[in-house]
């Protein structure tokens, strides 16, 4: 059954999803939902997303949200399909989740502001808040500290393979390394740039890349 997937392809959570559906090989159908517009604050996308932020999914009568509740589902639905998104044993999983809390809690925060501070707002004529900037760029230096020490132990996030963990972190690191100028923050680590380089370059991730820049 072919996956509807409620969004716009500039935001990073539906490219998170996206990259999930195309490591599985699933047949997807994109409905752009027009942010500028306020879209995704009218009443019938609230029906599908009642906090009205993308990305929302429909599988037939399936309705979900949350783009990391969105991967975990069908990384679950489709283990057997041979790709190890969020491994094979317990242990693994556990790995993986803890990983992806990491992500979201401790990485995408800091990302986030950021990208709100040095891009979003000057694009709407709003003023960066520079001490706010520095503030984040500390912390998530020190995010990107412990990446280094676990990447030089462990080829990916979550263990020897790609997962998850490794997936969710895509849209973000593309705004550090292309969008808002803190490439720095990656390549000067040596293993955390490995491992961007290693998983950027993932077929999967270079179509959600042409989608974007359609």
């Amino acid at each position: 059954m072919v996956v509807k997937v409620f969004g716009s392809l500039r935001g990073a959570c539906p490219q998170r999803v996206l990259a999930c559906l195309l490591e599985l090989d699933l047949d997807y159908e994109f409905v752009h939902v027009d942010l500028d517009s306020g879209e995704h604050k009218q009443p019938p996308f609230l029906l599908r997303q009642p906090f009205g932020q993308v990305p929302a999914i429909e599988e037939g009568d399936f309705k979900l949200f949350e783009s990391r509740a969105i991967i975990r589902y069908y990384a679950a639905k489709y283990a057997e399909k041979g790709v190890k998104l969020i491994g094979n044993t317990l242990e693994e999983r556990a790995l993986v989740e803890q990983w992806l809390e990491v992500e979201a809690h401790n990485f995408n925060p800091m990302l986030y502001t950021l990208v709100l501070q040095l891009l979003v707002f000057p694009k709407m004529g709003g003023k960066t808040d520079h001490v706010l900037v520095q503030e984040c760029e500390e912390k998530l230096e020190k995010v990107l500290d412990v990446y280094e020490q676990r990447l030089s132990e462990s080829k990916y996030l979550g263990g020897d393979y790609f997962s998850l963990a490794d997936l969710s972190h895509l849209p973000g690191i593309r705004y550090l390394m292309n969008e808002i100028g803190l490439a720095h923050l990656v390549t000067d680590r040596k293993s955390v740039n490995s491992w961007w380089i290693d998983i950027s370059g993932r077929p999967a991730w270079k179509k959600v890349l042409q989608l974007i820049t359609a």
